[in-house]
């Protein structure tokens, strides 16, 4: 079901499956370039986004659409970066953290990206479900079950390759454009008040939620690290000018793709505008109400049935690439793969239960409530994406000649800035309204613990990279000329500290650090016991696991006198990095030896923490064994 990766490549079945390096003339020269930017569009137009352009159509009719605009602008500027990352350097954004970051920041990285994806996935089970009983007349609370069965469809797909997928995909995004097409040739909006839309106008708290919620479902944070991973499928030339068309024909990919998945959502916008706002029907804030409206609103049958069919084309395309998403990200953080049908069916029942939930305890009236929301925490996810992706994309020791340009990076930073403005803004008024409620104690407490870690999360993140450019820049200019060696002795060791784990490189941690002194040196045996007994009783455990353990350190150290060493032991208690730094003291070494656990995913964030813990928090030599 799972396995670990030897693999560096993103999503190694499809990687480099296109080869675009073959002699080709004309327009088909950029067709084999053509389609990631279309898996990525769809989460653009997914449901997620229907319910915030609904809202934001009926309740301020055209005023909402420069926002729509702004975000589309924003995607164009982020995707082409998150392209550009996967082109030149051949990873994708997952990858890059994971070799930028420490393990436990990545981690979190890893958690908020899983949660995107399952708001994301929320969104298109909800509209799908919404779509199906629109279609159908079946209950949501069924509807969504049933969309469980898309699972094999994804199957299904992939074993057609990846082309084939893109394929299907710029078929469902065809469905779409043409159903709003329609819609809109319908509808008959004024243009002049969808023109006056475009110009910029002041937010207040009701509209500033929407837009944060347009934001959220037009610059998905997930799509940044789909589309760093879909463009390793072209296989291009590594030479500077296979490199450049490369990113050449991913532009104009990107450009063609974004600009459709902008007038569908401009579509829905101006529909609720011209329709439920010119109207008076400003409550409108349900997609079912929406379709109910539509037919005797406009006067056409067509009209309810093509918003239905749009819908579920919309929701079942935005979650195949969902799926895609999720693979990426676990691959490239946690370096863990499991079979594609089990990880669509994981994320689909994590978005499921919510969903379930929410119909079951407050019924269907909520449903749009809770796609929204969706939509707001996408948003808060996004600065996590885009300010590891703007450092990467500025460096020129990774990214060379392809570094992007000074204006560049500043209207990248601007687009970070006011992205993490309003999410900051949207999260302090939420807070403050918290806050002065009759919310119990716990609520609040725990909201300002949520708060502080994503501001320290937010500054390492943010600042961390930086220091270390700083750094290695530093190190590079004052170094100066290579010094003359006059002094090469160091402090005589008579006592090595060994931490053992009891497995079965217990022996090669010896060897090594036997190999270190003589007879004449003394070797410190330590070991933490871990077991509840010892958590809570410390040195006064005397559990099972205590004295297996202690018996353990007496036979290697009764072994080593045999041979004619001096040795003794310690054993530590609880936690695992204290102990040891404080065993290592009491015992005055001055030598470490410790295990080099050759673990990944969640074991190295647990066991790579130790290590660097203890290495940064003694000043004596620590010697790194590998197992």
């Amino acid at each position: 079901m799972a396995r670990q990766l030897h693999t560096e490549h993103s999503l190694s079945d499809v990687h480099e499956s296109v080869d675009t390096t073959r002699p080709r003339k004309g327009f088909r020269r950029i067709l084999a370039y053509i389609g990631p930017a279309y898996l990525v569009s769809v989460g653009y137009m997914d449901p997620g986004n229907w319910a915030t352009d609904l809202q934001g159509g009926a309740r301020f009719g055209y005023q909402l659409i420069w926002v729509l605009l702004m975000s589309n602008l924003m995607a164009l500027l982020l995707q082409s970066l998150s392209a550009r990352l996967g082109i030149v350097r051949r990873r994708d954004l997952a990858q890059a953290n994971r070799e930028a970051y420490p393990p436990f920041v990545n981690f979190c990285l890893y958690i908020l990206a899983e949660l995107a994806i399952a708001a994301c996935d929320l969104a298109e089970v909800l509209g799908m479900a919404i779509g199906i009983y629109l279609l159908t007349g079946l209950p949501l609370i069924w509807g969504t079950l049933i969309t469980v069965l898309d699972t094999f469809l994804f199957l299904v797909l992939q074993r057609y390759g990846i082309r084939k997928m893109e394929a299907f995909i710029i078929s469902l995004v065809a469905i779409i454009g043409s159903s709003f097409l329609t819609e809109i040739l319908i509808a008959k909006p004024d243009m002049s008040q969808v023109v006056k839309g475009f110009v910029p106008s002041a937010l207040n708290d009701a509209s500033l939620y929407i837009a944060v919620g347009i934001i959220g479902a037009t610059v998905m944070p997930h799509n940044l690290y789909l589309h760093s991973a879909l463009v390793q499928t072209r296989k291009i030339s590594n030479d500077t000018k296979g490199i450049k068309r490369a990113l050449k024909y991913n532009l104009i990919d990107s450009t063609i793709a974004l600009n459709a998945a902008f007038f569908v959502n401009a579509a829905i916008l101006v529909l609720a505008a011209s329709v439920f706002f010119t109207s008076g029907n400003t409550g409108v804030a349900r997609i079912e109400d929406a379709h109910k409206l539509l037919q005797p609103l406009l006067g056409s049958r067509l009209a309810p049935v093509l918003f239905a069919v749009a819908l579920i084309a919309a929701g079942q395309s935005s979650t195949l690439t969902g799926t895609l998403a999720g693979q990426i990200v676990m691959e490239g953080y946690l370096q863990l793969r499991i079979n594609p049908w089990l990880r669509r069916l994981l994320t689909r029942l994590i978005a499921i239960v919510p969903a379930v939930i929410t119909i079951l305890l407050y019924g269907d009236e909520k449903i749009d409530d809770l796609l929204v929301f969706s939509q707001v925490i996408l948003s808060l996810q996004l600065g996590f994406a885009i300010i590891p992706l703007i450092h990467f994309v500025s460096d020129k020791a990774t990214m060379g000649e392809f570094t992007i340009k000074t204006w560049v990076k500043m209207a990248a930073w601007t687009v970070a800035a006011v992205l993490v403005y309003l999410n900051v803004k949207l999260v302090a008024d939420e807070s403050i309204g918290l806050f002065r409620s009759q919310a119990a104690w716990y609520w609040k407490w725990l909201l300002v613990i949520a708060i502080l870690v994503f501001v320290w999360l937010f500054l390492t993140m943010t600042f961390l990279p930086l220091v270390k450019r700083y750094r290695k820049k530093q190190g590079e200019t004052l170094h100066g000329e290579t010094p003359e060696l006059k002094n090469l002795q160091v402090a005589r060791i008579s006592r090595i500290a060994v931490a053992l784990d009891f497995s079965s490189s217990d022996e090669k941690m010896i060897a090594y650090a036997i190999a270190q002194g003589n007879t004449s040196v003394t070797y410190v045996l330590l070991h933490v016991v871990e077991s509840v007994a010892a958590s809570y009783s410390g040195e006064a455990s005397d559990d099972n696991e205590t004295r297996k353990d202690r018996g353990r350190l007496e036979s290697y150290a009764a072994q080593l006198r045999n041979m004619g060493y001096q040795a003794e032991f310690h054993l530590g208690y609880k936690n695992r990095v204290k102990e040891i730094i404080r065993m290592v003291r009491d015992s005055d070494a001055d030598m470490l030896v410790m295990g080099a656990h050759r673990h990944s995913g969640l074991k190295d964030y647990v066991f790579g923490e130790t290590i660097e813990a203890v290495r940064h928090a003694l000043q004596i030599p620590v010697l790194i064994v590998g197992k």
